[in-house]
């Protein structure tokens, strides 16, 4: 039944650690894992990506073919990306089936450590040597999409206990359901 399909969106500001707890997720329940920067690195190693505007130009589209090929998957996805609160709601809310979020709650220090240890790590399209903390940690990515349907916090400031996770995501859906 397609309208049952899971659709996990794994949200939260940069290097809360949003990609180690989807991998776990996918893992988990067996979901394919759709990650934004995975496309988006894809597309800065074809396309020029001479500034941070056009940079965030890809990461729009990156968001946006992440979200049509979790939309194609015939059994769901976890998704995962430091969403705009502002205009991912009504893009997410086009995913066929049930959604969930997991949140990704971590204190802006610690992911601006976090942040700082990776810079230099990732594509050079992603600037990260010159982003301000504003930029990173603001509104729009520091608190949940949570456009209608449930979310779920993890406080991902130390490990997450992904079983106790899962259960709580089971609860969650179930309810729903």
């Amino acid at each position: 039944m397609e309208n049952r399909r899971p659709f996990v969106v794994v949200s939260g500001p940069p290097a809360s650690g949003k990609t180690t707890l989807a991998t776990a997720i996918a893992s988990e329940l067996r979901l394919p894992l759709i990650a934004k920067d995975t496309i988006k690195d894809a597309l800065m190693e074809v396309l020029p990506v001479p500034d941070v505007e056009a940079s965030r130009q890809l990461g729009r589209a990156a968001v946006r073919a992440m979200l049509a090929v979790a939309a194609a998957s015939p059994v769901g996805a976890v998704v995962e990306s430091n969403f705009y609160r502002s205009v991912a709601g009504p893009e997410i809310g086009k995913l066929p089936g049930r959604v969930v979020e997991v949140f990704c709650r971590c204190d802006t220090e610690i992911a601006a450590s976090r942040y700082h240890e990776r810079a230099g790590t990732r594509h050079a399209g992603h600037f990260d040597q010159i982003r301000t903390k504003e930029e990173l940690w603001n509104e729009e990515v520091c608190e949940p999409v949570g456009d209608g349907w449930p979310v779920v916090e993890a406080n991902t400031n130390e490990l997450v206990d992904v079983g106790r996770l899962i259960e709580r995501l089971s609860a969650v859906t179930e309810t729903e359901a």
